[in-house]
């Protein structure tokens, strides 16, 4: 907590330039309050830029209603992190502490003054995106979750908030806090719950639910006409919304369940350029969401497309709660997610034991326990060696004989050399057993002939590659596996056009991609040229 207070304090080492501040006072408004005024409530619109001209404004705990930490603000700083940007809900209230002039200036007008001048964005960008990391850091949070360790639901909203960089803090049934927030929200003390601020209970515990309430999943006006939507959000999905905006488009990203996609769950990425000690492949979205943020570009989370249509304006795509969006153009980036195992009780045992990304949320049921990773790609080798990190020991299920085709080198050649993970080629798993959560599992090895088991509470399974393109339908060209057909194949001028005008490709989904994150980001980087051309030749 205190790290996050400092951050609130001190986060500001280049203040807003005076021409700056003029620029803001031109299109907002100055008015005079009080001690004891609430300039933020937690939960409204952050859709107002707050500066401080004169006095003091404080922070407020949405747990107790004091002061958090040390966290105030005086003149020449502003109030807010990125939930600004995303013009989401505020995640925390701010009170005036002594006499104050506030300037507050409307967030499109904001932006607007951002992306025109350039210095003054990269000062308000590190403030808003620092205090969110720290925020994280903190281990606190406007949003509490209790009773993950028995509840599949929460532990689902808990990946869902860690993956979409929220910030949350989790309690235990048994904690005297959670016995505390219970009480204050008139709830039973043994039930599992989520709570935002001091007493919203969310009844719809979902990630759907959780967005509703932090305003992540953006109503879309049906009159509203995007020049380019971008459907999935993984790094060729961020890639295209970064350079989309920075182009002047008018662009969204709809996403179904995390900014980030298959690899925001990669939680360590050492062979892409520029991060020589690596980066976790969901803080290279995050870092990617928020640049094309600052640039203007909107991202819907968590919003699955159902549906692709013609539409006077170009096209139009349904989304999962019936909401249409309207588009002049479309860039599918919805990627591969990993098979389903065809085992008995699968589903019974999914988010109980049966889990399809490692990061901390997931780590943190296997400490102390053998956990089993099936799939022999990197980011199974990733995960495995993270999570080795926590279990006690770390199986992986090989159904080859050699990892040399399938995983880098560098990667494969650690999982051989680390004494706590064991690699089991010619493997599959056969069977799972266990009452409401996952106890063991049954493991065929095929080139002795025989059956064992594994008591383990945590199965990850990172094998297979479907794409994600069932909404499609017959709009477009797909091949025998689904994958999205573009360029030459289909008869088409560039490599991202598909056998539809107007619709593009790019990422794990098209047909003929290397399935490597460099190449995502930069198909994504690349294809907003191509729909700039499409747009531009369209009457």
């Amino acid at each position: 907590m205190e790290q996050m207070a400092d951050d609130l304090t001190t986060m500001v080492r280049t203040p807003l330039h005076e021409a700056h501040v003029a620029a803001l006072t031109e299109v907002g408004a100055v008015r005079d309050m009080d001690p004891g005024d609430i300039l933020v409530e937690i939960g409204d619109a952050a859709d107002m830029f707050h500066y401080v001209i004169e006095g003091e404004v404080e922070a407020v705990n949405p747990i107790d209603g004091q002061r958090y930490g040390n966290a105030s603000l005086g003149p020449g700083q502003f109030f807010g992190e990125i939930s600004f940007l995303t013009g989401s809900r505020t995640l925390m209230s701010a009170r005036v502490c002594q006499p104050s002039r506030i300037l507050s200036v409307p967030r499109e007008a904001v932006l607007q003054l951002m992306s025109r001048i350039p210095e003054m964005s990269d000062i308000v960008i590190s403030v808003l995106a620092g205090r969110r990391r720290r925020f994280l850091e903190s281990g606190e949070g406007s949003l509490t979750l209790i009773g993950g360790e028995v509840s599949r639901d929460v532990r689902n909203i808990a990946a869902f908030a860690s993956r979409n960089r929220i910030p949350y803090r989790a309690l235990t049934l048994d904690e005297a806090e959670a016995e505390a927030v219970a009480h204050a929200c008139r709830i039973a003390r043994a039930e599992p719950a989520v709570v935002f601020g001091k007493t919203h209970v969310i009844t719809d515990m979902t990630p759907r639910g959780v967005a509703r309430v932090l305003g992540l999943d953006m109503e879309v006006d049906r009159c509203d006409v995007l020049d380019v939507l971008i459907v999935g959000g993984g790094p060729a999905g961020v890639a295209a919304a970064v350079y989309a905006g920075s182009e002047g488009m008018r662009a969204m990203v709809v996403e179904d369940l995390t900014i980030g996609g298959q690899a925001g769950t990669s939680s360590r990425i050492e062979n892409y350029m520029g991060f020589p000690t690596g980066i976790s492949g969901a803080d290279l979205c995050w870092r990617g969401e928020v640049q094309a943020m600052k640039f203007g570009t909107r991202f819907a989370v968590p919003r699955r497309a159902t549906a692709i249509g013609d539409d006077p304006a170009g096209f139009v795509v349904t989304l999962d709660d019936g909401q249409v969006v309207r588009a002049r153009s479309v860039v599918v980036a919805t990627g591969v997610q990993y098979r389903r195992l065809p085992l008995d009780r699968l589903a019974d045992f999914e988010g109980a034991g049966i889990y399809y990304a490692a990061t901390d949320v997931e780590a943190r049921y296997c400490r102390d326990t053998e956990a089993v990773v099936i799939g022999g790609g990197n980011s199974a080798g990733q995960a495995a060696m993270f999570l080795s990190r926590t279990a006690r020991k770390v199986h992986v299920l090989i159904r080859g004989t050699s990892l040399a085709s399938s995983m880098s080198d560098y990667l494969s050649s650690r999982l051989e050399s680390d004494p706590d993970i064991e690699i089991h080629y010619q493997s599959e798993l056969t069977a799972l057993d266990g009452a409401e959560e996952l106890g063991s599992v049954t493991i065929r090895d095929k080139a002795g002939d025989r059956d064992w088991q594994v008591d383990t509470r945590a199965v990850f399974v990172m094998v297979g590659a479907a794409p994600n393109t069932g909404w499609l339908a017959d709009c477009v060209a797909l091949d025998g596996k689904g994958f999205v057909k573009t360029g030459a194949e289909v008869g088409a001028s560039n490599a991202y056009a598909t056998s539809r005008p107007g619709i593009f490709a790019v990422g794990d989904v098209r047909a003929g991609s290397v399935k490597r994150v460099a190449s995502a980001v930069g198909e994504g980087s690349v294809v907003i040229s191509r729909v700039w051309d499409y747009l531009n030749l369209r009457p």
